[in-house]
């Protein structure tokens, strides 16, 4: 027999229920890269504090579905997988914070960029 389907935040599922949760995680996915698109050209039209604490919880989330894949493609064993996705969440939360604090105290992820690009 094969083994379970397993996403990278959570243990083994069995059963029907297992097909519904991945296809409600793969559309909130597509969701959030659609979304992305749509905040990219906002970024530069119109910049402000909602556009970048926007993109600061939607790159954030894209960037943890995207390494929680990783995790699930290339580590193997229950406690190694355990310890990547302690360290994934920590990373995560420690980059949104950290973007969050940037919007807050300094100029803000679009002006920053809209800066890099005038250098």
């Amino acid at each position: 027999r094969c083994a379970p389907a397993r996403d990278s935040h959570g243990p083994p599922r069995q059963g029907h229920g297992s097909s519904r949760a991945a296809s409600l995680h793969w559309t909130g996915e597509r969701a959030v890269s659609v979304l992305l698109l749509g905040l990219l050209p906002a970024a530069y039209l119109c910049p402000g504090p909602a556009v970048d604490y926007s993109l600061a919880a939607a790159l954030t989330l894209h960037g943890h579905w995207g390494l929680g894949q990783v995790i699930t493609d290339y580590v193997h064993g229950d406690v190694p997988i355990k310890v990547a996705n302690v360290g994934l969440y920590i990373l995560s939360g420690l980059t949104f914070a950290g973007l969050c604090h940037f919007n807050y105290h300094d100029v803000g992820i679009c002006k920053a960029v809209a800066m890099l690009w005038s250098l």
